[in-house]
Formats: C-alpha cells, structure tokens, sequence
C-alpha cells in the first residue's frame, strides 16, 4: 500500500543530529526503497517552510523532486472540510491540512504515516487506515 508521509516524519527524518536512530525514520528509509511514499503539495510546503539558508532551500527543494505530488481534487477539500466538522462536532480539533491528508489518502486507498497523535484521534471518526512501521505491529500483534 502506498504511503502518505506527514511532515512530523519528513521532520524527524530532515532534523539534525541523532534522528537518523529513531525507528520512524528508519521506516521512512524503508517506504522509499519500496517506492511506496506519496507526496502532496501542502505537505511539501510545510516541508520547505522555514528553511532560512537559501542553499539549504534549494538542495532540500531537488531532494523532495524525486517525489511527484499527488493530484488534489476539488472534491478532497470539500470532503476535508466536512471531516473538519465532523471531528469538530465530536470535540476533535484538527488542521485544515492534516483533514485534507486523510481525504486525500482515503480517496486514494492510501494509509498516512505520522507521529502527529491528532491522527490517532481522527481514526476514531474517520475511515482512514495508519501506518504502523514493522516493529510496532510485531509488538502489538504479540
């Protein structure tokens, strides 16, 4: 199953220092070997935003190019806006960004791979599947 990569990962996995170890960039490695990452342009935004070198801008820039955006309908951001208020009617607050990834990735048949816990709270409203890296189902599964 193709994989929709929120930035919380793309964060870890860009940061300095020690992150290279986590177990969710590790996995982040794995999807990509297997040509299973998705990319949309919010996300790519988010991604490049804040990035105050220039050069660090560009390199980052070409780095994210091997990783063409997924079209984004319409129709998923009328679908993201009835998720918002239908997660907002059951107290679950959320971005109009991480409501128009799980349209996207529902429309799609996509999971969505995150540490942001706001969509573990969206799971519970809404019909989209989670990433779990391989070691975290072997724990559960046990």
């Amino acid at each position: 199953m193709k994989v929709i990569v929120d930035t919380s990962i793309w964060s870890l996995a860009l940061g300095r220092g020690k992150q290279s170890a986590f177990p969710s960039v590790q996995e982040l490695r794995n999807l990509i070997q297997d040509h299973r990452v998705q990319m949309i342009g919010p996300i790519r935004q988010e991604i490049l935003s804040g990035i105050r070198s220039e050069s660090q801008f560009k390199k980052l820039q070409k780095h994210l190019e091997s990783f063409p955006d997924l079209p984004i309908l319409t129709e998923d951001y009328v679908t993201a806006a009835t998720f918002f208020n239908l997660c907002r009617s059951k107290g679950v607050q959320g971005s109009n960004t991480d409501f128009l990834i799980c349209s996207v990735a529902i429309r799609n048949r996509f999971s969505i791979y995150s540490t942001d816990k706001d969509f573990e709270l969206f799971s519970r409203h809404l019909p989209i599947l989670l990433h779990r890296p391989k070691e975290f189902r072997q724990l559960h599964e046990d």
